[in-house]
């Protein structure tokens, strides 16, 4: 009984939302809001950064590697929008974004030597294509594409002090490739968009210690930031 009650619960669920967003008769909201040249709007959301790593020397042994443990943190910035055509957008989507990570060197025993907290406030700039579908009543998914610019305000890059003294340097300016995708939903009043995108790092970002045989840094070839954001715009 609960079984066929839980099956005509889901169908008439599936239904209603067929129904919302599929009838071709239902009526549209802001019609006309892909019409503006140019539109403005602001986005919150979360992050989740990572670094990738390459080694001067890769040795067998995987316990020599470099562990990265993640943090999730946290988003909010601007859009600027400016319409190309009907299924292009290039958007300037300035945002302040509050990371995490810590960096496990299982090469030491003592925990102060071992683990390097690696706190990061960008000011991440990018600058993005976007491709639309055709809208379908209320909605209309997209992909984007682009590149950015972020500027560490905690990368320690001047900091005289290096691993010996606690401090893991990294470099403050750094570029980036992005691709991601999401759906509009065209509200009564508002547009709101969520969205998932993955950022890339293009350039090595490592700071290495002053000694050139430090334990910490002598092995790295590069680190490159990777991560992943989850926004939702509101216009």
């Amino acid at each position: 009984m609960k079984k066929a009650i839980l099956i005509l619960g889901f169908l008439l669920l599936a239904q209603s939302i067929e129904a919302q967003l599929f009838n071709k008769e239902r009526l549209a909201n802001l019609e006309t809001f892909d019409n503006r040249f140019l539109s403005w709007g602001y986005f919150l959301g979360f992050n989740f950064y990572d670094f990738k790593l390459e080694y001067e020397q890769q040795f067998t042994d995987m316990n020599t590697d470099i562990l990265v443990q993640t943090q999730g943190g946290f988003n909010v910035g601007l859009i600027g929008d400016m319409r190309v055509n009907r299924y292009m957008n290039l958007r300037l989507e300035p945002g302040l974004y509050f990371t995490q990570r810590t960096l496990d060197f299982p090469n030491f025993e003592e925990e102060r030597d071992r683990f390097r907290q690696v706190k990061s406030t960008y000011i991440h700039v990018p600058l993005l294509m976007k491709f639309s579908t055709k809208r379908l009543n209320n909605f209309k998914p997209f992909i984007v594409v682009g590149v950015s610019q972020s500027f560490n305000l905690s990368s320690n890059e001047t900091n005289p002090e290096d691993n010996n003294e606690g401090q893991f340097r990294m470099t403050r300016r750094t570029g980036y490739f992005e691709l991601g995708f999401g759906i509009d939903f065209y509200l009564f009043y508002f547009k709101f968009t969520p969205s998932i995108r993955g950022v890339f790092a293009t350039s090595d970002e490592l700071v290495p210690d002053d000694d050139p045989a430090s334990p910490w840094t002598s092995n790295i070839s590069s680190l490159e930031s990777r991560g992943i954001f989850i926004n939702f715009t509101f216009q």
